[in-house]
This record gives structure tokens, sequence and C-alpha cells, in this order.
């Protein structure tokens, strides 16, 4: 069992930083008003946890089937458009759940041009005259969530399957078995559950979708206590059942995971060849990637687009550009912080911590359970006490920035740690022992041997 050292200290206290807004908030909860407990306890708060976990079933499942199919007919089969379904399938990330709400409300609502259409073609009147779902309820707000969700499983899933080694395959094969159920999807548990986690964690936390949709859930509640009730302590009261919840949830995917290594045992090429296919199979395959990116991204996109040309006489390009620049900048910063700290909490973790570290870290991580608001108020109270104790003399617009970063990070950490632990949960521990024996230091071995690796994964 690795001990304290100078590696694991650093890392350390980073988790510890990272972990210190979450304790805010548990700060706020439990010595603020509890008097709304009980009151919450026999009226709503019963209800906002059973359509909380339903909305999590729901857009869990069909994030889960979106993500996979489209991660392996892309990896396995030789198909047309597929190298530009290969990035394009990532396009729905890219537009916020509450945006797609307002679009899909605007096409599918009884005045929207889709019950339009029906009605003319089929010479309806009105709704009495045939049934049409309601989109605003929640299976419709587990369509449009899965719609821009799914890009989470299908990242870590395909990056999975890149880096499962070909002999299994070829193993699998060997002996007529199906590649896919028996070789394929076990071997890429780690970066299919790291998956399911992101698209869980951003389902509770989401608000915009279910306030649009009027969903009762746990988010909607934290917000309904914070500014109807005018209390924040009981918002952070509700946001804690939510952090409980993902801790539970990822505490038992570790247990039942723990033990499980694949490992590379032989040398040679490993990039599984490419399946020619029938004619009717490479339809089936275009239609597995194109439904996702029409319902997250064409349909959406097209609407807003739509908006854009109509009120283009007052678009004011200049204030577009910079803010687009802003937004490119603190993406790139933000992301590329969240990656560098992921793979040293992961690979200090891994190779130099003991258990509290490790807990430490996984702590570290949850920080996207959160409402952003909720953890915004935990990260002002955070660095709001730091800067009473140790006064940093920063203009407004550099300490925005960093404190921004610093919010960035402790929000999207969860993102960097499940990409890199799923892929250096596959590398063997003896190459870096290997490494000692040979005199190379464990910076050297991080660069030249684990990064190569798990490049797929970062």
């Amino acid at each position: 069992m690795s001990t304290w050292n100078i590696w694991s200290v650093p890392v350390a206290i980073i988790a510890l930083f990272i972990i210190a807004p979450v304790a805010a908030i548990f700060y706020s909860a439990f010595l603020g008003d509890t008097s709304l407990w009980p009151h919450l306890f026999s009226t709503v708060l019963p209800r906002y946890t059973f359509n909380t976990l339903i909305l999590m079933v729901g857009v869990g499942f069909l994030s889960f089937i979106f993500g996979i199919s489209s991660a392996w007919v892309v990896t396995r089969y030789n198909f047309p458009f597929k190298f530009l379904f290969e990035w394009a399938l990532l396009l729905p990330a890219a537009v916020p759940a509450y945006i797609i709400a307002y679009t899909y409300t605007d096409i599918f609502e009884y005045a929207g041009p889709f019950q339009e259409m029906l009605r003319y073609i089929f010479g309806w009147s009105n709704a009495n005259d045939y049934w049409f779902p309601n989109i605003r309820s929640m299976g419709g707000a587990i369509l449009v969530m899965s719609s821009v969700l799914y890009p989470y499983i299908y990242l870590l899933t395909r990056a999975s399957f890149l880096t499962i080694p070909v002999s299994f395959y070829q193993t699998s094969q060997i002996h007529g078995q199906n590649i896919f159920w028996l070789v394929a999807l076990p071997l890429a548990r780690p970066g299919i559950v790291a998956g399911l986690a992101l698209v869980l964690m951003e389902t509770i936390s989401d608000f915009g979708t279910v306030d649009y949709f009027a969903l009762e859930t746990l988010t909607l509640g934290v917000f309904n206590v914070w500014m109807g009730m005018n209390s924040l302590s009981g918002a952070a009261q509700i946001s804690s059942v939510l952090f409980i919840i993902v801790v539970i949830l990822l505490t038992m995917e570790y247990l039942a995971r723990r033990k499980q290594r694949f490992y590379e045992k032989s040398s040679g090429q490993n990039n599984l060849e490419e399946e020619d296919i029938s004619n009717l199979k490479k339809l089936f395959c275009f239609i597995i990637c194109f439904v996702p990116i029409l319902l997250g991204f064409i349909i959406p996109v097209s609407v807003l687009a739509n908006f854009v040309f109509q009120g283009f006489a007052v678009i004011k390009f200049q204030e577009i550009f910079n803010t687009t620049i802003s937004s490119i900048i603190l993406a790139l910063a933000g992301s590329t912080f969240v990656m560098i700290v992921s793979l040293l909490m992961i690979v200090v973790s891994t190779y130099k911590s003991n258990t509290f570290q490790k807990t430490l870290i996984f702590i570290a991580s949850c920080g996207y359970a959160f409402p952003g608001t909720i953890l915004a108020v935990g990260i002002i109270v955070f660095v709001g006490w730091l800067n009473n104790n140790i006064y940093f003399h920063f203009s407004y617009f550099v300490g925005g920035f960093l404190v921004l970063i610093f919010a960035y990070t402790t929000r999207f950490l969860a993102v960097g740690n499940g990409a890199i632990r799923s892929g250096i949960i596959r590398v063997h521990p003896n190459l870096m022992d290997a490494n000692k024996t040979m005199g190379i230091g464990f910076f050297t071995g991080i660069k030249k041997l684990i990064i190569p690796l798990i490049y797929t994964n970062i």
C-alpha cells in the first residue's frame, strides 16, 4: 500500500480544494434552518424524488441505447458517411438540453408546424379529433435530454472499443462467439459506466428542461425552495440529497468492478478491421447513426437557424464575435485544466495513493451532481473565505477568470476522471514496475508510457 509521498500529497491538496465548495454547500445546509424538512417530507419531497428517479432511468436507458449502438457501428462496420458520423455524433453535446426543449415545443405543440401539417393532411379540425403526445411531459423530457446527453456514452464507449486488444476479438471469432455481446460490451464496461454516470449526473442537475416542462424534480425543488421560500439553506439541503444519490450510485458501481482488469497479453496490431456488410445492413447502420444526430442536432439547429434568419437585421455581429471568442477561450482553458488535473489525479490514485487518498479523489469527482447555480454559491463561499484569510491581489478580470476555471474544474472533473479511469484500468501495472527496474522516474513513465497508451481516452 502506497503511503504519503511527493506525488500523493499535492494531489490530496488539490482534491481537498475541489471538495471545499461541496463542503461549503453541506455547511450551509446543516447549519441553516431545518424547519422546512418536515413540511417538505410531508408534501413535495417524495414526489420530487420519485420523478427524479424516473427521469434518470428513462434518460439513462435511451442514452445508453443511442450511445452504445452508434459507437459500435462506427467502430466495427464500413458504411457510407461513416467518417462523417464519427465526429458528427458528438455535435448534439453542443446543444443545451433546455434549448432543445424550447425548439421541440415550438415544433410539436398544438399550434406548431407538425400538428398543423397533420390536421391539414387528415382534415382534422381541432384537438378533439385526434390524439398527439404532449411534448411537455416526462416522456418528452426523456427524449430531448437523451438526444443531447448520449454523446457522453458514445465518446467514452467508442474510445473503449478502439482500445480493446484485437486478440480478444480474434479469440472470440475462433470459437464462433458473438464479439459484441461477449467481448466488446463487457470489456467496454468501465467507459460505458463512466459515460452513463455523467449522463445521470447531468440529468439530476438539469434545471432548464424540467422547469420549462413543469416536471417536479429535486432540482426544480432546489430552486423553488431557494427562490420561492427564500431559503438558501433549504435549497442546499435538497442539493445534498442529489449529491448523496450520486455518491451511492458511483460507489455501488465501483464496488462491482473494482477487481476487474483487462490487459493485453500479446503484441501485434491492435486495430479491429472494419467489416464489409450488405447494403441492407449499411442502411441500418446509417439509420442508427443518423437518428440521434437528427433528434439532437439537426432539428433544433434548423429551428434556431430559422429564428436567426427571421431576425437577421437586429444581429449585432461584433457582440456575437466577442462573446464567441470569450466562450472559446474559457472552454479551451477550462477543458485543458480539467484534463491535466484528471490525468494527474487518476494516475497518482492508481500508482501512488493509499485508500484515504483514493477516497478524496473519488469525492472530488462528484461535484457534477450539484445544480450549477448551487455549486456556484459553494464556490463563492469558499473563495470568499479563502480571500479573507489569504488576501489575493488580482484584478477583477484575472480574479474572475481564475475563479471560473476553478468552478469548471469542480463541476466537470467527473468528465475527465471518468475518461482517464476507463483507459488506465486496462494498462497493466507491471509496465510501471518495469520502469522502476530500469531506473526511469515516475514522471518520465507517465509522459512516455501512460499518456501514449491512454491517448484516445484523453
